[in-house]
């Protein structure tokens, strides 16, 4: 997990583009990858890039941030945000019966996440935009600093 995170972030310092417009189409993906649009993080990024007009390699490597490894945690983490602005309580998910079978189970499970349905909706949102926010001033300052380092030293001749 982690050389694969390093190698994408080699591919992002290396985007010829300048720092603000990779640092806002990488935040943008980042924004979408926490979004609470399961299963279509990637049609959405690449339809806000050529919206956007923003680099697609930036946006994509934002949007895969959110993995399979990593979705379980923030879309809980959102959840819970959700409930704790919301005032909804996370306990419905304790009154299903986990060892039913078949369709009751899926009934059950329904019953259980449809009070968290709005609380999942809004506190991933408010989780994504954060995240965006932050991914964009973390990330415009190192390749402003990537880029003053690589300005400051003597080119070949």
């Amino acid at each position: 997990m982690l050389g694969w995170l390093v190698r994408r972030l080699r591919v992002l310092l290396q985007v010829d583009d300048s720092p603000a417009h990779v640092a806002l189409a990488f935040a943008v993906g980042v924004f979408v990858s926490f979004s609470p649009f399961l299963g279509v993080h990637t049609a959405i990024s690449l339809a806000l890039a050529f919206l956007l007009r923003l680099n697609r390699v930036a946006i994509l490597i934002g949007t895969w941030v959110n993995n399979p490894w990593t979705i379980a945690p923030v879309y809980t983490a959102g959840t819970l945000l959700g409930c704790a602005l919301l005032g909804v309580s996370p306990a419905s998910l304790g009154a299903v019966d986990w060892s039913l079978h078949g369709r009751a189970f899926y009934e059950a499970l329904l019953d259980g996440f449809r009070p968290l349905l709005v609380p999942f909706l809004v506190g991933n949102l408010l989780l994504a935009a954060g995240a965006g926010v932050v991914t964009y001033f973390v990330l415009l300052r190192v390749l402003r600093r990537r880029r003053d380092a690589a300005g400051s030293e003597p080119r070949p001749s």
